[in-house]
């Protein structure tokens, strides 16, 4: 094998193997399927809130998030093991669910 040849043929090699590596670990595709709340509060005043949204555990974070809409637009991540906030979901599937 000629000297000249030997570097480029380990890069190839390298690039190969990083490669198949990535792809037999099982990585994601798109590396921005995360937490949506990286902190959380344990309430807010229910008049506040415009909209409730609850995403269950998934591939994209191991834990359930509450995130509620407030009337100035702003988003508020909830904790949803408070007390305060388990009410507050309870409350609004009241409002949306007819009994």
């Amino acid at each position: 094998m000629a000297p000249a040849t030997r570097p480029l043929l380990c890069a190839a090699l390298l690039l190969l193997l990083l490669a198949t590596s990535r792809q037999a670990t099982g990585a994601p595709v798109a590396n921005e399927l995360r937490c949506q709340c990286l902190q959380t509060m344990a309430g807010v005043h229910l008049k506040n809130i415009q909209s409730l949204k609850v995403t269950p555990p998934g591939p994209h974070c191991t834990q359930t998030e509450v995130i509620a809409t407030l009337k100035d637009g702003r988003e508020a991540c909830l904790n949803p093991e408070a007390p305060m906030v388990q009410k507050i979901v309870q409350k609004m599937l009241k409002t949306v669910t007819p009994q």
